[in-house]
């Protein structure tokens, strides 16, 4: 391959310019004739059977035009004749905050009016908040009415999760919705072999996703009755098939044009968009829904909180004989976790010759639970890197050396069989072996600070893909796309077109369109976009270049492979003053009675194999010990990215993975009281992290390719964000001496904890 003209090089995101000056137009910006604004009236009860909702005095408000409930959707029966699912409770919440109603009015101002004035007639019943409560012999149901439960998400975030582990399933108690189970070889004998074994108990809290832009939809009804939905999406295509089976909308029928999206880190695939088009759908007018803040913590899709049990083995050279587990993951009152995913990975990063896990979905009277970038990945990984830092601490063994001695290579067996294909892992562990950071540890220890490290592994995901490059009138190449541009792939692909054609990213358009008019993508999720759709843009560049050279050769009277394209033109090789310009290609291709068919190229991807992205992560801290704050004081990010095609997007992902690991680690985590309503409702109560909290990153780009992906990139996006929780726990151990199992690691746990621990040396020493 020749020097690279476009990929490789560090490339300002195309979209940025709007985006910084506040030009971009977001869902909510949007104004439609007639159009109404939609406010939730979600449910006071973590769980009740509602018996009546009275509208009077809400109908009276100026500028209410309507308030809904379930009986008023216009929802479709499913394709076996039973009733379809309704956005809005029918007769039974599960959750506070679930919808009921929905007020309509001319003005957010009137609407929200219209939702203190809707009222709610309740029979309360009894709430269950806590996994070991629902899971108990003789618990009530959370509820009362049973439904589905879907993985369909989860699969488009990870192709493991699309598989079922194969093994028989358990009888299960009345409240746990789904288990798992992964056996390999003799784990009691494994254990028995063992010169050393560790068992920890961890604990993770619900995680909110943290997106600046709310969930926000709107949907109308167009003059022949075709629904368009505007929506904060990463999955255009999956919403549109959502929004047409619960409204009953013939696909064809449905145009779904996805925004810019604000954030939304697996939270944003469908949500409210059934419940928006059902609306508009019932009163003939465009309806815009955008939660508020507290709305959005109580009725979206957090990341579920688990309880995890794990143990292993090792004998004394460090090689690792055995894992066992129990783990629970909370699925909310409608079902659903990512508890497949995380028991793959917690049982995937190391060789465990003897191995069983065992896993529960539990539902409890809390919202749905859902994606949140590598979803699952981070509780696992809290549970497998503390473990096997603290049992090369038993064996006396360098926590680097340990894991380099059973790290996963191309070939090894995840928990559920599949073999890993070619992985990064040992080279990443290898480069940040080698940083200063790490080579440095002991002066870090002599200045007060701890020193942790930890692996996070995401297998990938895959899913087919089309793009196509067209040539324009005025000379310029243009990509349509079908995926959501949510964190600057459409500058990525712009940069592996321009490549193709020997132009800069900036000569290349790249537009995702609506459903009606883009060729399929999937979703947006999984670190799978550039791995799955690049190829596709790559192949229709590649396509389109093959048509203006055949253009080109008969004009210029050469053969195609004698040909170039420099700057815009095309030009016979070595002789530059026998040209023709792609806008002179374009003119001989879109004119009236041109003899040349116009340049529009098409590229497909069906790729089946996974690329598996390793990141090894490096916390250095400082501990107050007498509050118990934690501050993280520097952070290396070593990731295998394949092969970077834009260095600085790959590190602005990194960068940001990285805080919102800080945030696992420290900071986020939502709570309940006994009766279910949430405590941590606002951004006053959520803690997130700020930036003084996130210390400088620095990052180590490792490179090895994949078999599939464009120039060999991988997906980066979900790595980053799975080892920052089980570094800095691994840091504040190596500091304080404490082992730290539940997160966040709030500061009033760590200061009872040294307290404690100091109160008990003083005892040992007066003895």
């Amino acid at each position: 391959m020749s020097a690279p003209v476009a990929i490789g090089t560090r490339t300002k995101r195309l979209d940025a310019p709007q985006k910084l000056n506040g030009q971009e137009r977001f869902t909510a910006d949007l104004k439609l004739p007639g159009l109404l604004h939609a406010r939730v009236v979600g449910s006071a009860y973590a769980h009740a059977m509602v018996k009546g909702v009275i509208k009077d005095a809400a109908l009276a408000i100026p500028g209410v035009v309507a308030v809904l409930t379930a009986a008023d959707l216009p929802i479709a029966p499913k394709a076996d004749g039973t009733p379809g699912e309704n956005p809005l409770v029918e007769d039974e919440a599960v959750f506070s905050g679930q919808p009921i109603a929905l007020v309509l009015a001319t003005s957010d101002a009137a609407a929200e009016d219209g939702v203190g004035a809707v009222e709610v007639d309740y029979d309360p019943l009894p709430a269950l908040m806590r996994m070991s409560e629902a899971m108990a012999e003789g618990a009530p149901m959370v509820r009362l009415k049973t439904s589905e439960v879907s993985d369909e998400e989860a699969s488009m975030h990870n192709a493991d999760a699309a598989q079922d582990s194969g093994e028989e399933r358990e009888t299960l108690p009345p409240n746990v919705s789904n288990s798992i189970h992964f056996s390999r070889g003799d784990v009691a004998a494994g254990f028995a072999a063992s010169d050393a074994v560790v068992e920890l108990s961890f604990t993770s809290q619900e995680v909110h996703q943290g997106y600046l832009e709310t969930q926000v939809a709107m949907a109308t009804v167009e003059p022949l009755g075709d629904l368009r939905v505007y929506t904060s999406t990463q999955a255009a295509f999956y919403c549109r098939t959502r929004v047409a089976e619960t409204v009953g909308v013939p696909l064809h029928r449905v145009d779904v044009v996805p925004m810019p999206v604000g954030g939304g880190f697996g939270g944003k695939f469908v949500l409210i968009e059934p419940l928006v088009a059902a609306a508009a759908v019932a009163v003939g007018r465009p309806v815009l829904l955008q939660f508020n803040r507290m709305e959005d913590f109580l009725a979206a899709n957090p990341a579920p909180g688990c309880e995890i049990t794990l143990k292993v083995g090792a004998t004394k050279d460090g090689t690792i004989t055995a894992l066992e587990s129990r783990m629970t993951f909370e699925s909310g009152a409608l079902g659903g976790s990512p508890l497949q995913i995380a028991a793959i990975l917690m049982g995937g990063y190391y060789r465990f010759p003897n191995l069983e896990i065992r896993g529960y979905e539990v539902l409890t009277n809390r919202s749905k639970m859902g994606a949140y970038r590598a979803p699952g990945a981070q509780q696992g990984t809290l549970a497998i890197e503390s473990v096997i830092d603290e049992l090369a601490r038993e064996l006396g063994m360098d926590p680097m050396a340990f894991r380099l001695q059973n790290c996963v290579v191309e070939g090894d067996a995840r928990p559920n069989g599949n073999a890993w294909p070619r992985i990064g892992l040992r080279q990443t562990l290898e480069a940040l072996e080698a940083h200063p950071a790490w080579q440095g540890r002991e002066e870090a220890r002599a200045k007060g600070r701890g020193v942790g490290i930890a692996v996070g592994g995401w297998p990938g995901g895959v899913e087919p893909a089309t793009a196509v490059c067209r040539l324009d009138a005025d000379g310029k190449m243009t990509v349509v796309l079908g995926s959501v541009d949510l964190n600057g792939t459409n500058t990525t692909f712009s940069q592996i077109a321009a490549e193709t054609f020997g132009l800069g990213a900036e000569d290349i358009t790249v537009k995702t369109a609506s459903t009606d008019s883009a060729p399929y993508a999937g979703g947006t999720g999984g670190s799978k976009v550039t791995y799955t759709v690049g190829p596709a843009v790559q192949k229709a560049a590649e396509d389109a270049r093959q048509q203006i050279l055949s253009i080109a050769a008969e004009h210029l009277e050469a053969a195609a492979e004698d040909l170039e394209i420099i700057d815009g033109a095309i030009r016979v090789k070595g002789v530059p003053g026998v040209s023709v310009s792609l806008r002179e290609i374009a003119s001989m291709s879109m004119t009236v009675g041109s003899r040349f068919e116009p340049v529009y190229g098409k590229g497909s991807s069906a790729i089946t194999e996974s690329a598996p992205g390793f990141a090894v992560h490096l916390a250095e801290v400082e501990v107050d010990e007498l509050t118990g704050e934690t501050k993280v004081v520097r952070y290396v990010a070593a990731q295998d990215v394949g092969y970077a095609i834009n260095p600085a997007s790959v590190e602005g992902q990194i960068h940001g993975g990285v805080a919102q690991g800080i945030g696992w680690a420290l900071y986020e985590g939502m709570h309940y009281d006994d009766s279910g309503q949430l405590l941590t409702a606002t951004l006053m109560d959520y803690a997130l992290p700020k930036a003084e909290y996130v210390p400088p990153i620095e990052t180590i780009l490792v490179h090895v390719p994949s078999e599939h992906g464009p120039y060999g990139a991988k997906g980066v996006g979900e790595p980053p964000s799975i080892p920052g929780a089980a570094a800095v726990a691994n840091a504040i151990r190596d500091l304080t001496g404490l082992r730290m199992t539940d997160i966040p690691i709030r500061p009033e746990r760590l200061a009872a904890a040294l307290d404690a621990a100091e109160t008990a040396r003083t005892a040992s020493a007066a003895d």
